[in-house]
């Protein structure tokens, strides 16, 4: 069984489980790297200096995050700054074109089609992931390396396939199905760069 649903068998209510799984929540943000952070900025910061794109995507929650990304560190940039902000398009936002894809072709391929029609040299793409290994995902990520394009993910569990195929990745390190902790920090790491850039884009 793994810990977070120990911890709410365990606990008889609702105050003892929030502490239990904040704990849990500082348990494993110790583990993550945040040198891998100032990779990801830097990636950041070469997409706004070529003006190229981001595609953002996942899957449930990792879904939710990149529609969320595409606004934070976008509009409201541009919002909060008056600077040059990131050109970031999520892939899950259009449901017309996603289930058209998945009706017609297959779910594997709804962000890997996506891409062959928007993506073009120097952009970038990002996903969200909690193990790593769902197969449009993959799909995405490898046509994308076949394009020489950069692959960029922020994975749980043990990083699956997707670890290997990143070029820049920030690892979660949790438990497998540990979903709502993995979900946490990407929304986290999200803010952070957002609440970053807001204040520190130089021009």
């Amino acid at each position: 069984m793994k810990s977070i649903e120990k911890l709410a068998y365990k606990e008889k209510n609702i105050e003892n489980f929030s502490k239990r799984y904040l704990e849990r929540i500082n348990l494993i943000f110790k583990k993550i790297n945040l040198k891998e952070l100032s990779k990801l900025e830097n990636e950041f910061l070469d997409l706004r200096k070529k003006n190229s794109t981001l595609f953002v995507f996942g899957n449930g929650g990792g879904a939710a995050t990149a529609m969320t990304m595409a606004n934070d560190l976008g509009f409201d940039v541009l919002k909060k700054t008056n600077k040059k902000t990131f050109k970031i398009i999520s892939l899950n936002d259009n449901s017309s074109v996603v289930t058209a894809i998945a009706n017609d072709k297959s779910y594997d391929e709804i962000f890997m089609n996506q891409l062959k029609i928007h993506f073009n040299k120097k952009d970038k793409i990002l996903i969200f992931s909690a193990s790593g290994n769902s197969k449009n995902l993959i799909k995405a990520a490898k046509w994308v390396k076949k394009k020489k394009g950069k692959v960029i993910s922020i994975i749980g569990f043990d990083g699956g396939k997707l670890k290997k195929l990143s070029d820049t990745y920030i690892h979660i390190p949790t438990e497998r199905g540990e979903y709502g902790p993995v979900e946490d920090f990407q929304l986290m790491i999200n803010h952070i760069l957002a609440h970053w850039f807001q204040k520190n884009l130089k021009r």
